[in-house]
């Protein structure tokens, strides 16, 4: 052959090397559609950036697009020490030690602070259409989000011309973009202009520009308090820049604050946005940040981009992450791939779907909302923004949900006994630590996204900050502690509120947890040794000086609550403080088993710290199992008692009466999931244990409580109740109609609490991967807790498993058909026991070789990656 004749050949990738099982891969559109506007804030359709968010309202005549910065919060940094604490604190072990525990918890109101400060919105664009609008053929109406593209699409005719506007939100150019078109040339006339509720001022610049300049409150505020009242915090600034056709249109200026578009074939909307957020440490006064200046920056690097440049540098740098996962669902080899149509042939909407699912079970759907979860993580949190927090960053409200609002004890009996149930807050996008900010980022590391759990370690080194001045002021300890609640601040004391939520001093160690897993993916020694370790250390250091000496030579917490649950005490009076719940003592081991292996790793064993955690690990409390089998919550001083491998079995033990046995929180489940200390092949008495907990505890509940659940019983590979909570999760909820802690989906596939609350999506993902594929960093479960009637047929690529793994696996029928996987990091090889139901199988994975498996197990090809 003659050197003119060679071509060059890529080298190939794995998804050349790898073959789907099924006959038929055709993908399913991930779409997420509407046949008209938004007539609700979750009817809406959310895009983001990681920092910029907005929600896509879909209106015809006058269009409505709510804007969020994920820095607008209200407050300074605040002094989160109180020094009167460690008196309190004393008299509150006086109490609890002598069985007074209501007692102890009216004392316990002592230490907590004052409230978490609150998240803010940016404000709103509002476009306005010409009357001729407002009779667009309603049949040709199509809204959608296109979950591999990350684009909002809106379609609609007006005699005879489509009109269209596409949105999305760019992270590498930081814009958000709104390209709006028609068929017909000059068709495309509107007026826009900048809104917010927060204090603003608006402005033109130049011929096609806005400028809109406004802050938050420097503190929290009633909303009743008028605008002028608020004194200044955090700073903003939002630009709107606009472009039209070349030839055809022309924009006018308006009012001095709004621009008219008029016979353009088509324009463009650049959306630009900063803060004078400087960290959380600076004050808003102090800051030398100029959001406007900054957005004019970032306006002016991209004035030179074509939107087609715009977008392919959108695609590029989403699909980058997005596609790294693909899963496909049927319940049996002859289901059809493609979408169903109604009788009238359209395509069923996303609400339509969600309101069939009960009836249908449709598999389509859960792959929606699988895909629709690493979205909206992708959407909410990137390196160097801040961390999803209860909404993601998408909030409509000055208030945002789940904001606590303070309520004196004696005017909350008053409400309480007027109104149903006991809640003092106004449900906040504040980061909740004992449950809700964990779950966000469940999904990171399995789902093949550990790129966006890097805002959480931010947060987390923010937190040890403040969180070390709280533990020596507050509790004379070393080492740092974080609570139930913080916010942009990082805040690290305990929040203002009802001492059975409020009063929890886990938050951090269980965040420290989420390090430990981070490693255990990447496999990233320099994270481990440079970033996890310091912080595990000062968690360690603070868990070791909490614990005190006990009864039975036991080490115990004290005081000690388990998340927003209240008991009966013994008097009879009903509490919330006592010592050692189950959740601290599943946390505490946790994290110490953590410090000893991430010091075996680091060649740390000869450190102070991990020679005082290995003496306390065999002081802790063992998990204890009450009379009807189930797992104690509370701890109960309690006698005649017999080891049994690391839990003790109490024969005359019993738990605090529980006021509420189908609360939401699964807290003393911890060690199960997300927890490792409590597996079916240690401690298969504790399991039962713990499904017994599982069915006492019942199905109903908030949308996150049924995705924890969902992965409870994957995590014991209980397909069949795994799968009764996904299925439990996906009914329609009608926004007119919510009913409180019921969980359900929006049309919009946010997840309801109600109201809507983002950890569920998240949770979901989460527990889906769970049930595919669990692992250690010795073993892979594949399949552990597949539904085999409701999934029979199904693909998964791009799992990843601890140890460094990825996975693809495909099932036929319900059994394992082909598995592939291959090591994503830098490790020559590592070993790995294979698990699939009955059969176990040991296999080395070298690094950049691609192993594939059929359904015993046995290797049938490798193929080098290099």
């Amino acid at each position: 052959m003659r050197d003119e004749e060679w071509i060059m050949v890529r080298r190939p990738t794995v998804a050349d090397l790898w073959n789907p099982c099924s006959s038929d891969s055709t993908s399913r559109p991930l779409k997420v559609i509407f046949n008209g506007p938004a007539k609700y804030w979750t009817d809406a359709l959310p895009v983001g950036n990681g920092r910029l968010g907005a929600m896509i309202w879909g209106g015809v005549a006058s269009e409505l697009i709510q804007l969020n910065e994920d820095t607008l919060w209200t407050g300074v940094p605040g002094d989160y020490t109180n020094p009167n604490a460690p008196y309190a604190l004393s008299e509150i072990r006086k109490l609890v030690d002598s069985g007074e525990f209501a007692e102890a918890t009216a004392a316990a109101a002592k230490l907590v602070g004052n409230p978490a400060d609150v998240y803010q919105l940016l404000g709103d664009i509002k476009l306005e259409f010409d009357d001729s609008h407002l009779n667009y053929d309603k049949e040709t109406y199509q809204r959608e989000l296109d979950l591999d593209t990350a684009t909002v699409q809106i379609k609609y005719t007006v005699d005879g011309v489509e009109f269209s506007r596409e949105h999305f939100a760019s992270n590498p150019d930081q814009v958000m973009v709104t390209k709006i078109s028609g068929t017909k040339p000059g068709s495309v006339s509107f007026t826009v202009y900048l809104d917010s509720k927060l204090d603003h001022h608006c402005k033109t610049n130049g011929e096609s520009q806005i400028i809109m300049e406004g802050h938050c409150p420097e503190k929290r505020i009633p909303p009743q308090v008028y605008a002028d009242d608020k004194p200044k915090g955090i700073q903003f600034s939002a630009v709107l820049d606009l472009k039209i056709s070349k030839g055809n249109g022309i924009v006018h200026i308006l009012d001095d604050s709004k621009l008219r578009v008029e016979g353009s074939d088509w324009a463009i909307l650049f959306l630009l946005a900063s803060s004078s957020f400087d960290g959380p440490f600076t004050k808003p006064s102090d800051s030398k940040k100029d959001p406007t200046s900054d957005s004019l920056n970032v306006l002016k690097s991209i004035s030179n981009l074509s939107y087609v440049d715009l977008y392919a540098h959108h695609l590029d740098d989403y699909q980058n992450l997005f596609r790294r996962v693909s899963l496909q669902f049927s319940k049996s080899s002859r289901s059809v791939v493609c979408l169903k149509k109604n009788q009238d042939g359209r395509v069923p909407t996303t609400a339509e779907r969600i309101k069939s699912f009960q009836m249908d079970e449709d598999p389509y759907l859960v792959e929606l909302l699988f895909q629709f979860g690493r979205y909206l993580l992708i959407s909410s949190s990137r390196p160097g923004t801040q961390v999803a927090n209860l909404q993601g960053i998408w909030n409509k409200d000055l208030e945002p949900k789940w904001e606590y609002v303070y309520i004196p004890h004696y005017i909350h009996q008053t409400i309480t006994w007027i109104v149903t149930g006991s809640v003092t807050s106004v449900l906040s996008s504040a980061p909740h630590l004992n449950i809700n900010l964990e779950m966000n980022y469940w999904p990171s590391l399995p789902c093949n996204l550990s790129e966006c759990q890097e805002p959480l370690f931010d947060f987390l080194s923010s937190l040890s900050v403040n969180g070390r001045k709280t533990a020596e002021v507050n509790y004379e300890t070393s080492g740092w502690v974080v609570h139930h609640k913080s916010d942009i601040w990082a805040k690290s004391s305990a929040d203002a509120g009802d001492v059975d939520w409020a009063l929890w001093p886990m938050g951090g160690a269980w965040l420290c947890v989420h390090l430990w897993e981070h490693y255990t993916y990447t496999m990233d020694i320099d994270f481990l040794k440079d970033k996890a370790y310091p912080l595990l250390k000062g968690c360690g250091l603070f868990l070791l000086d909490w614990l005190i000496e006990g009864k039975g030579g036991y080490l115990e917490t004290n005081p000690s609550t388990s998340p927003e649950h209240d008991f009966i005490a013994p008097d009879g009076n009903r509490a919330s403080v006592s010592y050692s719940s189950t959740m601290d003592m599943a946390i505490i081991k946790e994290v110490f088993s953590v410090i000893v292996s991430a010091a075996e790793v680091l060649d740390k064993n000869e450190d102070d710290l991990v020679k005082r955690v290995r003496k306390a690990q065999l002081r802790l409390y063992p998990t204890k199992v009450a009379k009807d089998g189930s797992i104690m919550e509370w701890c109960t001083k309690a006698v005649d008692i017999f080891r049994l491998r690391t839990y003790l079995f109490d024969r005359q033990a019993q738990d605090f009466q529980d006021p509420d046995v189908h609360h939401r929180h699964l807290s003393h489940l911890f060690g199960l999931f997300p927890g490792h200390t409590m597996t079916i092949e240690s401690m298969p008495d504790l399991c039962k244990a713990a499904e017994n907990t599982l069915h006492k505890r019942g199905e109903e509940g908030p949308g996150w409580s049924t995705m924890w659940k969902a992965a409870l019983w994957a995590r014991l590979h209980d397909s069949e109740h795994s799968y009764r909570m996904v299925k439990h999760l996906i009914y329609f909820v009608d926004p007119e109609h919510e009913k409180a802690f019921k969980g359900g989906i929006y049309s919009n596939l946010f997840a309801a609490h109600p109201p809507f609350q983002i950890d569920a999506n998240f949770g979901f993902t989460a527990a889906v991967a769970e049930m595919l594929v669990q692992s250690t960093l010795e073993d892979l479960y594949l399949l552990p807790a597949l539904p085999r009637d409701n999934w029979g047929n199904g693909c998964v690529e791009g799992l990843v498993a601890r140890g460094g793994v990825t996975v693809n696996i495909c099932w036929k029928e319900g059994n394992l058909h082909r598995l592939g996987l291959w090591l994503k990091n830098r490790k020559s090889w590592r070993r790995f026991r294979l698990h699939y139901r009955e059969t176990m199988v040991s296999v080395n994975l070298s690094c950049e070789t691609m192993y594939t498996y059929n359904g015993r197990l046995d290797c049938v090809n490798t193929y080098s990656l290099l």
